[in-house]
């Protein structure tokens, strides 16, 4: 879908849009079950491209009839193994979103390190997801029902969809397909570009405007905290030594890093992790943005939504379910649109052709 499938493109929004405020009915309970830090055909296949001088919600179309099983394959085996495994719907979320912030919606986070060269999945951010398999289980299938058509990058949109759509039992957003996987995948690249769960606020906004997304993005895609966890040695310093002399970050509701002193140990295990979204990480819904508007934000990425009016104000009104189900939907098709046009179809994901 190029330019001449934007009007189609704003229609998808549109109807998820009303879907999102239906479904939601205006109680905090829609998603249902869903868990790390980090972003059917009936329910839109198209994919887009968020570079200059191109519309944000533009991209290939596949054409109807190139594989037809495309969506049921990708819904059948994501929810399968969300329903044995609840914590994939963060961990694929956060894996589609790494993929996106390095080169674009390419895949290339999805490829395997070689002799001489270590890929993204080794980045220190990457290290703790989990789904690699996922991906690869859905693109067994699909390489068998329609050989050479659907790049690796689309299944991973598809299944981060999928993944956490399963407490609906209903696509949450469209996914626009036609991106191509990349053929590089450099570890250094991931450190360098993923934005870092201490950033600041304008560190963050300047990552996000590269990509063209602006604030009110940035601030519903930081929604996707809603469930996961997060680990206590990322936080160990915003908890026992906020400004190097033994202190805690005072932004941080009392109670709350009182509470986390509690769960992290100071030095803490490596292994020991909290809730990003307290009492609510397995539910998808506004609740982080009721937490986090009690300083009760997990990072400081999170905490730092406060400090600018614009993203504040965008917080306060993402408490709203409804409202917060259409943005970040709309905010993932924008995200799902970035780069993703260089490269080939992977036969195999973990591997370049």
């Amino acid at each position: 879908m190029r330019s001449n499938d934007y009007k189609l493109s704003l229609l998808f929004i549109c109807v998820l849009m009303l879907t999102a405020l239906k479904l939601s009915n205006g109680n905090k309970g829609g998603f249902g079950k869903g868990n790390d830090h980090g972003r059917g055909r009936g329910s839109g296949s198209g994919r887009g491209h968020g570079q200059p001088g191109r519309n944000q919600h533009g991209g290939h179309m596949i054409p109807r009839n190139s594989c037809s099983q495309l969506e049921e394959i990708s819904r059948k085996i994501t929810w399968e193994r969300v329903e044995a495994n609840p914590v994939l719907p963060a961990k694929l979320i956060r894996m589609q979103f790494h993929d996106c912030f390095v080169r674009g919606c390419d895949g290339s986070i999805l490829l395997d390190s070689t002799e001489n060269s270590r890929a993204e999945k080794e980045a220190i951010p990457n290290r703790s997801l989990i789904g690699f398999d996922v991906i690869d289980e859905i693109k067994t299938k699909v390489e068998q029902a329609c050989p050479g058509q659907v790049s690796c990058a689309d299944i991973l949109a598809l299944a981060a969809r999928d993944a956490v759509s399963f407490q609906f039992k209903r696509p949450l957003w469209p996914v626009f397909t036609g991106r191509k996987d990349g053929r590089v995948s450099l570890e250094s690249e991931a450190n360098r570009d993923l934005p870092s769960p201490a950033a600041n606020f304008t560190t963050l906004q300047k990552q996000f405007q590269t990509h063209r997304l602006n604030v009110a993005d940035l601030v519903a895609l930081s929604g996707a905290h809603t469930i996961g966890l997060g680990h206590c040695v990322i936080i160990t310093n915003r908890l026992f030594n906020f400004t190097g002399k033994g202190d805690t970050d005072p932004s941080l509701d009392p109670t709350y890093a009182d509470f986390l002193k509690k769960q992290c140990s100071n030095p803490p295990a490596p292994t020991t992790t909290v809730e990003m979204d307290p009492g609510s990480s397995l539910s998808f819904d506004s609740d982080y943005f009721v937490a986090l508007n009690k300083h009760k934000g997990l990072f400081e990425s999170d905490a730092t939504l406060l400090t600018n009016p614009e993203a504040a104000r965008i917080s306060r009104n993402l408490e709203n379910q409804r409202a917060f189900f259409a943005q970040f939907a709309q905010s993932m098709i924008k995200m799902s649109s970035i780069g993703g046009d260089q490269g080939e179809i992977r036969k195999n994901c973990r591997v370049v052709n």
